[in-house]
């Protein structure tokens, strides 16, 4: 192979002087592009933060958020929650928008509250989840090798245990992590998954579906025999978590799968209520045999 001659090595550090201004130019262009979003977030968020602050300010305040707690907040905030589930599900973006936003400025009162007390700021919470993100996705921050998102599932709950582990003041107990304050549903499926990740599980989702066909004759056995209201209770449970089991198996988040069915079942109801003002009935005066009538309509011929 030919060494490149020194004419051929003046021309290509000529070209590249010539081009210098010109690299220099687009690279301030990309510069001033990716900061612009960030210096504008910075001023949206000071601002938001600001706003918090006078809201609580002791003398010139608003007197209902003065007044508020941790414990008097937290019902607002999963009603956010909520508010922000039912966005997604619809798709309605601007939703979602002003739902998001609603929830920031919940955290953004809890960080108030706290760093009057002395406690954690907005900061504080930043930057103990921007380490938290780095630790446990060391295959993309370090140098761990991971294939595919049930691995990084996996080694997310690997990485989690040992924070737990080492530290002292928690029960390093695998489910402790999970909260009993959850909803019933949802604590169902974070149990499920939990006890997953170190092998106790169904191999396929044909067993979970047999678990629930014999959590139903249990409670037929419980209708033919007599009705025990408590062991009723329990049969019930084993029902719905079997139910949220076997969700989890097929990849379908239950919670959303129920809230589907909920919003399936206003709005064939509404159709029924809808169908009987034009006839000039009411619920109270229909039969149960007319409403059903209308709600097979409601299925067939309007595809609710």
């Amino acid at each position: 192979m030919r060494k490149p001659t020194l004419l051929f090595r003046v021309s290509v550090l000529i070209q590249i002087r010539l081009r210098i201004p010109f690299l220099l130019e687009i690279y301030v262009k990309i510069k001033l592009i990716r900061r612009e979003p960030h210096e504008n977030f910075m001023k949206e968020l000071d601002e938001l933060l600001n706003i918090m602050a006078t809201l609580r300010d002791p003398v010139a305040g608003c007197p209902w958020d003065r007044e508020q707690n941790n414990s008097t907040i937290l019902p607002y905030t999963i009603e956010e929650v909520y508010e922000l589930a039912e966005a997604i599900q619809d798709d309605n973006k601007d939703a979602m928008r002003d739902e998001l936003g609603d929830l920031l400025f919940q955290i953004v009162f809890y960080c108030q509250m706290s760093t009057e007390q002395g406690g954690f700021a907005f900061t504080d919470i930043v930057k103990n989840i921007n380490d938290k993100m780095i630790r446990r996705h060391p295959h993309v921050f370090g140098d761990e090798k991971i294939d595919n998102a049930k691995q990084q599932s996996l080694s997310w709950e690997r990485i989690k245990t040992r924070e737990r582990q080492l530290s002292s003041d928690e029960n390093n107990s695998l489910l402790e992590s999970v909260s009993s304050a959850l909803p019933a549903l949802i604590h169902s499926l974070k149990l499920q998954k939990k006890a997953a990740t170190v092998g106790f599980d169904w191999d396929s989702p044909g067993p979970v579906l047999d678990k629930i066909e014999e959590e139903i004759a249990e409670v037929r056995n419980e209708i033919s025999d007599h009705i025990d209201h408590e062991k009723m209770v329990e049969e019930i449970g084993d029902v719905l978590f079997a139910t949220v089991n076997f969700a989890r198996h097929m990849k379908v988040d239950p919670e959303f799968a129920l809230m589907s069915a909920n919003r399936k079942f206003r709005t064939r109801f509404g159709y029924i209520e809808s169908q009987l003002e034009e006839k000039g009935k009411s619920l109270d005066d229909a039969s149960l045999e007319e409403m059903e009538v209308l709600w097979e309509e409601a299925k067939i011929k309007k595809g609710l």
